[in-house]
């Protein structure tokens, strides 16, 4: 998955909280509260963990390999 390494608003560093906020909420945790133990209090930085989707899995079928040069 291809998280922002920075905030796109302030700038902020917030991909090396990523895995351990996605890994929390999966748990079963409520994601307020990972985040404000994270650190992570401005709206515009929450907004980039929460809102981070995996699309990878959706593009792979369209992808198509190169063919060979004749």
């Amino acid at each position: 998955m291809l998280v922002p390494i920075r905030c796109f608003t302030c700038g902020k560093l917030i991909g090396d909280k990523f895995t351990e906020f996605e890994s929390r909420v999966k748990g079963g945790e409520d994601p307020a509260k990972v985040l404000d133990e994270a650190g992570i209090k401005r709206y515009c930085c929450r907004r980039m963990l929460i809102s981070s989707v995996d699309l990878i899995d959706q593009v792979l079928p369209y992808y198509n390999k190169k063919s060979p040069a004749l």
